[in-house]
């Protein structure tokens, strides 16, 4: 990939893609092609093949999706199949189609099966059932890596597809409802300091772990995977994370910490509410494969949330 080449990046507004596109511009490259969902309707066929023959990119990173938590998961489950297999199927045949260099494909860790041995190994793919709480999003993400392999396999294009941790950062959705339980937690912690009610409920009993990736890495690895690799070296997936978890009560004590920094002495009471669901009991990654490039994640999780936080509260102003 070198500065002249033409760059999409599906997504771009969102917590993936926006750090995509700071780690490009960071890195010198400009010739970046973008458009928002009003501009352009992934889900729409005729409008995504218009869009790639008139533009002709040569690299495309895939970052466009539904996403939500498990609320949003369970409540939306037709939005989630339907809405992420047309992105995908639309945009990697076009890529095909068009004469894209490289394409990369972002997956998601749920993609694997609930009660699959620990850590993740890619191989782990299709070897049990999915978690029922997230399986629409899951099939849809598997279908689209499936479709990448299949014209690798019988067109010899250089699609790869990657499967990030769960991911927070920059960008992304404080949405208590359909938002992912990181940011969703910031909001709630947050607006329990604001009203003074010093309490929050939270889902599950707080036992599941959970292993989080702060998105400015992500966007870094991706980057330096699509300079530097190819699917003959990755082969059909490869994991990014970091390789650490946590239970989701770990994670919510210190959210709690570092909301309540600037009141010494004072924090938040936490009440699980367990007639909620917990999903998957357990999703850490093996980044074996990732590791053995020399490829690292930077931020520790203290930090990328404090940041996180900071970012939160500027978007409140």
């Amino acid at each position: 990939m070198n500065k002249y080449d033409k760059i999409y990046v599906a997504g771009h507004n969102g917590l993936v893609g926006s750090a995509i596109m700071r780690e490009l511009h960071s890195r010198g490259y400009d010739n970046i092609i973008t458009k928002t969902h009003k501009e352009l309707d992934l889900t729409d066929k005729t409008a995504v093949e218009h869009f790639f023959c008139e533009n002709k990119p040569d690299y495309v990173f895939l970052a466009a999706a539904k996403v939500g938590g498990i609320g949003a998961n369970s409540r939306y489950p037709v939005e989630f199949i339907y809405n992420n297999t047309m992105i995908g199927f639309n945009v990697v045949h076009s890529a095909y189609k068009y004469g894209v260099k490289k394409l990369l494909n972002l997956g998601s860790s749920c993609i694997y099966p609930k009660m699959a041995p620990q850590p993740l190994k890619e191989e782990y793919l299709l070897s049990g059932s999915l978690e029922p709480t997230n399986d629409a999003y899951a099939v849809a993400k598997i279908a689209v890596i499936k479709l990448c392999n299949s014209y690798n396999v019988q067109y010899g294009t250089n699609f790869i597809s990657v499967m990030p941790t769960n991911l927070y950062g920059p960008g992304d959705t404080y949405d208590v409802e359909n938002g992912h339980v990181l940011p969703a937690m910031i909001r709630k912690f947050h607006e329990a300091k604001k009203s003074g009610t010093n309490n929050v409920v939270l889902w599950g009993d707080g036992l599941p772990r959970r292993e989080f990736l702060y998105s400015e890495d992500l966007a870094e690895a991706l980057v330096f995977l699509m300079k530097n690799k190819n699917v003959s070296e990755i082969g059909d997936l490869l994991n990014i994370g970091t390789g650490e978890d946590l239970t989701i009560k770990e994670l919510a004590e210190i959210i709690n910490e570092i909301v309540y920094a600037d009141m010494p002495g004072k924090n938040c009471i936490i009440k699980w509410d367990v007639t909620k669901p917990n999903g998957t009991p357990r999703k850490l990654l093996d980044i074996s494969k990732l590791s053995a490039m020399d490829w690292h994640a930077k931020t520790c999780l203290k930090d990328g949330i404090s940041k996180s936080y900071k970012e939160y509260l500027y978007e409140l102003k």
